[in-house]
């Protein structure tokens, strides 16, 4: 007996570590009201870890800051069109991006605010037009109202600056894209004045290498402020291209 119970003690930690590793979506009633406005009438997407997965932190150290990985085994079914959802968002959808078929198998990256506990979720369309579904559950919260990270004058002195590194890891480029950008979301206060800030967000960005498509994203208030993007893609000749569009209608260009 005493052997029994010392093995289910010893088994244990590897039980919660594995809850914790796994991390998945909990039942949402935000997402059951939401449903029907992001995916229409069609049936729940399919959750299929052969196809689509999402890894983002169980507990986040920073809400405003919360890294979102999406990504996919080899050989799986190609993706078109992405939606990123945060269930308990002012806004909830995130963002929505289209891909090229040079970041297939898809594995890319984006850091977004969390403003209270939530599901986060990907809902992926596939080249034949099905939709799966990948998330995590994120215990977070105050992202879309968290304070800017510099002052409004540094701020407003670099937006748009933008930075780019490539790697190569595994026959694949690895591209990492920062643009400076307070992406305010409408909730922040300015901490000299305390009045809320309005919100100005980087809106549109297209990302080409050689004039094809890597990827676009059509953004709402919940990417996080001086938005990073890492992206694997396939090796082209010619540059990276990146034009960038927000609320105000100012653009930024740049080639790397």
């Amino acid at each position: 007996m005493r052997r029994l119970v010392l093995i289910a003690l010893l088994c244990l930690p590897q039980l919660g570590l594995a809850a914790e590793v796994e991390n998945p979506l909990e039942p949402s009633p935000i997402w059951d009201d939401l449903r029907s406005s992001i995916i229409g009438t069609e049936d729940e997407p399919a959750i299929d870890p052969g196809v689509l997965l999402l890894d983002a932190p169980k507990r986040a150290d920073n809400p405003a800051l919360v890294p979102v990985h999406v990504t996919q085994p080899p050989g799986a079914p190609a993706i078109t069109a992405l939606t990123l959802v945060i269930d308990g968002n002012p806004a909830p959808v995130a963002a929505e991006f289209t891909f090229g078929p040079a970041l297939m198998p898809l594995d890319f990256e984006v850091r977004v605010r969390v403003d209270s506990y939530s599901d986060l979720r990907a809902i992926a369309t596939l080249a034949d037009g099905r939709k799966v579904m990948a998330g995590r559950y994120v215990k977070a919260s105050g992202g879309c109202a968290a304070p800017a990270g510099k002052s409004m004058d540094e701020m407003r002195a670099t937006m748009g600056e933008m930075r780019f590194k490539k790697a190569e890891e595994s026959g694949r480029d690895i591209g990492t894209l920062m643009i400076r950008h307070p992406n305010f979301s409408g909730l922040q206060r300015d901490q000299v004045t305390l009045l809320t800030i309005p919100a100005e967000f980087i809106q549109t960005l297209e990302v080409k290498q050689d004039g094809a498509e890597l990827f676009t994203m059509s953004a709402g208030i919940s990417i996080s402020e001086d938005p990073v993007f890492r992206f694997a893609y396939q090796p082209g000749d010619g540059p990276v291209q990146v034009h960038a569009v927000d609320t105000e209608s100012r653009a930024w260009d740049q080639s790397f």
